[in-house]
């Protein structure tokens, strides 16, 4: 099998505000549920030390928590507060490094998304701007203005922690129907204060978080914000129907000191407003309109992508992915690739990639997943 024309380009360095990343390929958050009692251990830091020295430039890790009781649902979703596991934190991004990778946590609150009752804080309750969980039910009461600055804190502090304990820079997760999700997404955003009512409202909950993130790591640490159209569940969810509404809602964040978006979609090729442009993508949108780089994400490594509501099978190999997406790259679209399953089935994919390889690739499966650390 010929290379993958101009496949090189994706191993390329690549610089984010004052961080060189040593190539485009990025390592996708994804929650794993695997640190005890929420302490990353050696284990944790072995992990993400593999997919380092197997060619990935720069990792996300899994969601973490911010230091507040309702911020996550299971025991073993690593924290990120407390000195036993920022201790943990400090090894991995040790291991990291000394593998040439960069690394940088994904700072999280799942809001409404959380279940009364769910661990690791059975007391505490799931807290939302209006109250509502994912399908619009009333759950909670709407959090106080007073309630949200204490939220705004604990981001703020979950960032402070990430540069004391060595990080490259954070992304705050502002996606898929959690906390600042549900704050930008007029389904679970019913506030008439300053923090709801049309987009730029809406917006104002994440545009402080991303303000006090700054203000407490100083101007040259990096900061990502991932966002999303799509919610756990609804996968036809929209913030923005249009590019004109995604300005309205990226605009504030970028001037709030957001360095690179990370746009997570489904399938990387799709066209997000087709009415607009049957080619730019989420990602490619968002560097449009912010001239800030952006991530793209979705189904890169997969030979089986997602049907769709319709039963819609969309079919691809890895190889027509690569060469997609190299060709997005080489028109600057966007600027990294993150990648999730792939690498969660194969610490390798990255360098089997570059090789030349990926025939050898361990391919994705929901029982790969469980053998493989």
């Amino acid at each position: 099998m010929s290379q993958i024309k101009g496949i090189e380009k994706l191993f390329h360095p690549v610089s984010l505000k004052n961080v060189i990343i040593p190539n485009r390929i990025a390592m996708a958050p994804m929650t794993r549920a695997f640190s005890p009692n929420g302490i990353p251990n050696d284990e944790v830091a072995a992990y993400y030390r593999r997919r380092a020295e197997n060619g990935v430039g720069l990792l996300i890790t899994e969601g973490t928590a911010i230091p507040h009781p309702s911020a996550v649902s299971h025991q073993d979703i690593p924290r990120f507060y407390g000195e036993d596991a920022l201790a943990g934190w400090r090894k991995v991004v040790e291991e990291v490094h000394e593998a040439g990778g960069m690394i940088i946590p994904q700072i999280w609150h799942v809001g409404g998304a959380r279940k009364k009752g769910d661990l690791p804080n059975e007391e505490a309750l799931p807290v939302s701007p209006s109250g509502l969980d994912l399908e619009g039910n009333e759950v909670t009461d709407p959090l106080t203005e007073d309630e949200i600055q204490d939220l705004v804190g604990a981001y703020a502090q979950a960032a402070a922690n990430a540069k004391a304990v060595g990080f490259d820079g954070i992304e705050i997760h502002g996606a898929h129907g959690y906390l600042i999700d549900q704050f930008l997404w007029e389904k679970t955003n019913k506030r008439t204060d300053r923090y709801g009512g049309d987009l730029r409202g809406r917006t104002a909950f994440a545009k402080e978080v991303v303000e006090a993130c700054r203000e407490a790591v100083g101007p040259e640490f990096l900061i990502v914000f991932r966002f999303s159209q799509w919610k756990l569940g609804d996968y036809d969810a929209k913030l923005a129907h249009s590019s004109g509404e995604l300005k309205q809602i990226l605009e504030p964040l970028s001037e709030a000191g957001v360095d690179v978006f990370h746009a997570s979609t489904r399938r990387f090729w799709e066209a997000e407003f087709n009415d607009e442009s049957d080619s730019l993508n989420l990602a490619a949108w968002t560097k449009k309109l912010t001239g800030k780089p952006t991530i793209t994400v979705g189904s890169l490594g997969l030979d089986h992508a997602f049907r769709d509501e319709q039963g819609t099978s969309h079919e691809t190999s890895v190889r027509e992915n690569i060469e997609k997406l190299v060709e997005k790259i080489a028109d600057d679209e966007f600027d990294l690739v993150a990648v999730g399953r792939a690498l969660l089935a194969d610490p390798d994919w990255a360098k089997k990639l570059k090789d030349d390889d990926l025939e050898q690739a361990v391919p994705y499966t929901r029982e790969s997943v469980h053998k493989l650390y």
